[in-house]
């Protein structure tokens, strides 16, 4: 059976919608772990864990690492430049 361009559109958009929803569900659970997780890998630096760990398992790269242990007042080396 040949589905009217009509149907077509209207399935296609339905499926944009239905993926677009998902994502925004998906993108507003990520933002409500964000706090939660930037305070457990302040707490896990704080009683002296592997700092490559940490990033490791917490899924975020050095530089987000090391600007919230910054800001959590922990100290931070500045990093090795080409020597």
């Amino acid at each position: 059976m040949v589905e009217l361009p009509e149907e077509e559109r209207a399935a296609a958009l339905k499926e944009v919608a239905e993926i677009g929803a998902r994502r925004a569900e998906l993108l507003a659970e990520a933002e409500r772990l964000y706090a939660p997780l930037r305070a457990a890998v302040v707490k896990a630096a704080r009683v002296d864990a592997p700092r490559s760990r940490i990033r490791e398992l917490a899924k975020i790269s050095s530089k987000t690492l090391y600007g919230w242990l910054e800001e959590a007042g922990l100290e931070v080396r500045t990093a090795r430049r080409n020597r």
